[in-house]
């Protein structure tokens, strides 16, 4: 007997269990067992009515109304309750057995007892069914020792919503299985005798099916005839085990031992289907050979000595898109083996190595096919040959190819955003030092503009990082819900101020268009990139189309690697007339550094970073293009549901007039986090790769820098007394501790210095003050800073907390939760910033 999931005998009752949950857990107690009787909950409602007319006082009679009352409301919502869940299971039932009319294995429906409740036709025709009749008993008539197989089955059910158990009888193996629906459970017989008769009845061949441990299931005529009588186990047949595909060996028939060649299918549950053909050396079984050769339902192939196809059949002939008479050398079909196909084949005619199945491409076919080849030496009349056994493995080298590729961005991603840590303490530092250099000087100092330019590349540095925060996924987001066509609309002015007078760029927006949830910054970033990467696709001019369109997926939208979930999008197609990407660029062009522009044109970060910011919102970017005719990239953001109460409450956006101006005055101060296109005229790249921010931005004479660059100088301290406000401050690294401790004692603060969170509670422990505020750094060697900051809280439950790190506020907002009064900020961070910061958290 083979048993498929099924369990050891734990139980007798069928537990029916809800089949979208785990089993409702019980609640112990007499409270809820009258709680389960409604009438006796009624009954106790009419106690306490005629306790309240006999009680002499009003106040009692009073609360023994109010309690008679609650106890009728408590009994009529059980009632009510419990009619409907008898309404719904009944609902349930009839729609299981609606959906099992047509089905030809005999079906049947029971109640949580076990108790049969109604059949299908097909049950109602094998079975002698009765209404309340025990599975067990409908079913003896196909299971043998049925009550033990139904025991098995409903003890397993009981932890999993389904299961089955395969029982050998004398006509062959018979499956009964049972699943859980809503108010009982499904049971099925299924014959797979019958099923693969049916299956083999086509095939002239001996065939059989086996399970997992040996055991023969069924056989077609075929077999029959050749066996003489029935076998049940596979060493009854073969006395060498085990079997080896494509490889001659004997086996048990009517007349004694006869020689065979096994062809083994793998089927599903471990099964494998077994045809055997006749050794190739018998000249009386030639022609049968040859047709189980073609009759065969795998793909075949006969290679002789010299590695040249001898013959193939109708199904290796459609894998390899080949007609019968193309033959010749192996090698001429397939390829991507890494070494010569017919070092391979030789070896394997050799027995040099040992026979294992490799992973080729199919060379004839139009689209892109790959197969796995089995190989086995074989010897007939002629001498060694080999026979080669084919599967399409196309399926499965697709989602290698994609596990590879999220592994390789993955493996990007986390070294992108290592990178941008360790890069945003070091522009700390310098960033900050700076500002206090700035303090020192005034304007008409000749080491002013020194300083101008120092923080102004130090912010160019910061851009770069951000757009490494942005491919890694680890950026900080402020999501909002936008509608797009008011937000392209307020963008067109800069867009149109960027792409230049030979190229037009035209808006199409979907009257249905739905709002989405996204960074208004970011996406604008995005966009840009988008739309200079095209303009730089045409240097002769064109036009550029951005669209955007709402799209419903009924079903998962496989492309690229990536699989786009059932839902609603909003799409922005962004497309242009230029030259086009080459097809083997494509598959690199959201890598990081990867760039075809010419040395000093870009950094190649710019589609890695618009690759980021879609993904970390949620969304997907990809890309068509085609050499000579252009390049579309299509950006699937997911459509935010706007409840109507909460429309009035989304802010409006700025106008296109504060857009232009703020993005206008962050280009020609050459400092925002992350850095907007500019335009460039330099000789534009063949095709649209990175986006014009990549390039570094022209650098003007050293006066005209220090007239339109030049930042204001960092605040000078306020002249408000901080008063005692005592700052503990923990920083790992030196540079940056040393700064932010300048900055504070500047503002006029205490400030205690510790470069670990081991440091930290120990300084709390030796101190005399009091401490109004920890600054601390989150990543650190040993405990990180909210771990520390959790334990000092239990001896300092009121000062509040500034969070500072490299990583996004998102990372930190994990590993902080539920630390109270704390804010998170960013690294790199300016003097003006820290101070602001630890104002508004010690007003």
């Amino acid at each position: 007997m083979e048993a498929e999931g099924s369990d050891k005998a734990q139980g007798g009752r069928l537990a029916a269990r809800p089949a979208d949950g785990p089993r409702p857990r019980r609640l112990a107690g007499p409270v809820v067992g009258i709680a389960r009787q409604p009438a006796l909950i009624l009954v106790l409602g009419c106690i306490a009515a005629v306790a309240a007319w006999l009680a002499p006082r009003a106040a009692q009679q009073f609360a023994l109304l109010a309690v008679a009352g609650g106890l009728f409301s408590v009994s009529a919502v059980l009632l009510i309750h419990d009619a409907f869940l008898r309404y719904r299971r009944r609902s349930d039932l009839r729609l299981a057995m609606r959906l099992s009319q047509h089905d030809p294995s005999p079906c049947v429906l029971a109640d949580p007892s076990g108790a049969i409740v109604i059949g299908n036709p097909a049950a109602e025709r094998r079975l002698a069914l009765r209404v309340g009749q025990p599975v067990a008993q409908a079913v003896t008539a196909l299971v043998p020792n049925a009550s033990a197989v139904t025991f098995r089955l409903v003890s397993g059910l009981a932890r999993r919503p389904s299961c089955s158990e395969t029982v050998i009888t004398p006509r062959g193996p018979v499956r009964l299985s049972v699943q859980q629906v809503p108010g009982g459970a499904l049971w099925r017989v299924d014959d797979l005798a019958e099923t693969a008769t049916r299956a083999g009845a086509g095939i002239g061949l001996p065939m059989m099916i086996v399970s997992q441990n040996d055991t023969i299931l069924t056989m077609n005529e075929a077999m029959r005839e050749v066996l003489g009588a029935r076998a049940t186990r596979l060493e009854d047949l073969f006395p060498a085990l085990p079997l080896v595909a494509g490889r001659r060996t004997r086996m048990r028939g009517a007349e004694g031992l006869i020689e065979v060649i096994p062809i083994v299918v793998n089927a599903r549950d471990g099964r494998r289907e077994i045809y055997t053909v006749p050794g190739l050396a018998e000249p009386p079984a030639a022609s049968v050979a040859a047709r189980a050769f073609e009759a065969l339902p795998v793909a075949l192939l006969h290679i002789g000595s010299e590695g040249q196809v001898l013959a193939w059949n109708p199904h290796a002939q459609t894998l390899l898109g080949v007609s019968p008479q193309d033959l010749g050398p192996l090698s001429h079909f397939v390829e991507g083996l890494g070494r010569p196909v017919q070092d391979w084949v030789s070896d394997t005619l050799a027995e040099r190595v040992k026979p294992r199945p490799e992973v080729v491409r199919a060379r004839r076919r139009d689209d892109e096919c790959f197969l796995q080849i089995s190989l086995s030496r074989i010897t007939d009349a002629t001498g060694p040959s080999l026979l080669a056994v084919l599967h399409d493995a196309t399926e499965l080298k697709t989602l290698e190819q994609q596990f590879v590729q999220s592994q390789k961005m993955q493996a990007i991603g986390e070294l992108a955003g290592g990178i941008a840590h360790d890069f945003n303490n070091l522009l700390t530092a310098i960033t900050g030092y700076c500002d206090l250099l700035l303090l020192r000087h005034d304007q008409g100092d000749p080491d002013y503009g020194d300083l101008v330019q120092i923080n102004q590349n130090a912010n160019r540095a910061a851009s770069l990082v951000g757009q490494l925060l942005a491919f890694s996924r680890k950026q900080t987001l402020e999501p909002e819900v936008l509608d797009l066509r008011d937000t392209m609309g307020e963008l067109t002015h800069l867009l149109n101020r960027l792409v230049g007078e030979k190229v037009t760029l035209t808006l199409s927006h979907d009257p249905g268009l739905l709002p989405v949830r996204v960074d208004r910054r970011q996406l604008d970033q995005v966009l840009m990139n988008l739309v200079v990467n095209a303009r730089d696709a045409m240097a002769e001019g064109g036009e550029i189309r951005v669209e955007t369109r709402v799209v419903r997926l009924g079903e998962p939208l496989h492309r690229d690697q990536a699989i786009v979930p059932i839902g609603q999008y909003v799409t922005i197609r962004v497309r242009d007339q230029g030259h086009g990407i080459p097809p083997d660029k494509l598959d690199r062009i959201f890598e990081p550094f990867f760039t075809t522009k010419r040395v000093g044109e870009g950094t190649g970060l710019g589609l890695s970073m618009a690759y980021g910011i879609i993904k970390q919102t949620g969304g997907y970017i990809f890309v068509d293009s085609v050499v000579n005719a252009g390049t579309t990239f299509t950006i699937y953001i997911p459509a935010y549901d706007l409840p109507d109460s909460a429309a009035s409450a989304v802010p409006e956006p700025d106008s296109a007039e504060r857009i232009a101006e703020r993005l206008a005055a962050e280009t020609a101060a050459a400092a925002p986090r992350i850095a907007p296109p500019a335009h460039d005229d330099a000789p534009h790249a063949d095709a649209p790769d990175d986006p014009a921010c990549d390039r570094p931005a022209p650098q003007p004479s050293q006066p005209a820098a220090e007239a339109q660059a030049s930042p204001p100088p960092p605040a000078a301290p306020a002249q408000s007394d901080p008063g005692d406000r005592v700052v503990l401050l923990v920083e790992d690294e030196a540079p940056v501790r040393a700064f932010a401790s300048r900055a504070l004692r500047l503002r006029g603060y205490t400030v205690l210095e510790a470069e670990s969170a081991e440091d930290a509670l120990a300084v709390l422990d030796r101190t005399e003050h009091e401490i109004d505020l920890f600054v601390t750094d989150v990543v650190m060697p040993g405990r990180d800073g909210p771990s520390w900051v959790r334990e000092a809280l239990g001896a300092y439950p009121d000062v509040k907390v500034v969070f500072v790190s490299g990583y996004s506020e998102d990372a930190i907002d994990e590993m902080s939760m539920g630390i109270p009064n704390s804010v998170f900020l960013p690294k790199p961070f300016t003097l003006s910033e820290l101070t602001e910061t630890v104002r508004r958290q010690l007003p």
